[in-house]
């Protein structure tokens, strides 16, 4: 159960309408490595975790991630409002967006494939699991870094250097539970056993074809 808090954990308050710069931005609401995705994931993978330390940090995460989302929703919003016909007729990068979805937020990516739950994975395997946990937070960090290349924009920049450094500390924190997580596992078969599936020390493999 999520309680709901009406206010954004950092304030977004863009001043400027600029659709082309909100047409880059979605991608870290919908895109290949955005903050949907990464609710999904960490989410989901929550439940398969045999260590109640690793399924206590991947609901906070998960859940802050949420609260990223509506920051980039917000951000969206306010970049493409109040917008005149000639101002979309006028962008070149926002106008195919314009056409699919007006100035709703919808999850999709820069180069406008929608959001899709093949972009990640929830394996039920501690290690694989969280070792994708530490690369997607580092994939959305240099996402954040290359919008802060492409906007001018100081009311954006402020929104956006905290999703990036909410990145690192996400990072860090995955870091810090793998650690934790081999450290309880058997050291010799690390990436051998799976925790949260295997009831023996070590598999078996099987010997021979099963009979019809």
């Amino acid at each position: 159960m999520f309680l709901y808090e009406k206010k954004l954990q950092f304030p977004v308050k863009v001043a400027t309408p600029n659709p082309k710069l909100a047409s880059f931005i979605i991608s870290q609401y919908g895109g290949p490595d955005g903050e949907v995705g990464a609710a999904m994931r960490y989410l989901s993978q929550r439940y398969a975790m045999p260590y109640v330390e690793a399924k206590g940090l991947l609901t906070d995460i998960g859940t802050e991630e949420l609260g990223h989302m509506e920051m980039v929703a917000a951000l969206v919003h306010q970049l493409t409002r109040n917008l005149s016909d000639e101002e979309v007729r006028n962008n070149a990068s926002f106008a195919p967006y314009f056409v699919d979805h007006t100035t709703g937020v919808y999850p999709t990516a820069a180069s406008g494939f929608p959001w899709s739950a093949g972009g990640m994975q929830s394996t039920g395997d501690v290690i694989a699991d969280l070792t994708e946990d530490l690369a997607a937070e580092q994939k959305a960090r240099v996402t954040y870094d290359n919008i802060l290349r492409l906007s001018d924009d100081p009311d954006v920049n402020n929104v956006i250097r905290f999703l990036r450094e909410r990145e690192i500390v996400h990072f860090q924190r995955f870091g810090e539970c793998l650690r934790l997580c081999k450290e309880k596992m058997d050291a010799k078969n690390v990436y051998f056993t799976n925790p949260a599936f295997d009831s023996s020390p070590a598999p078996q493999p099987r010997t021979g074809m099963a009979k019809g």
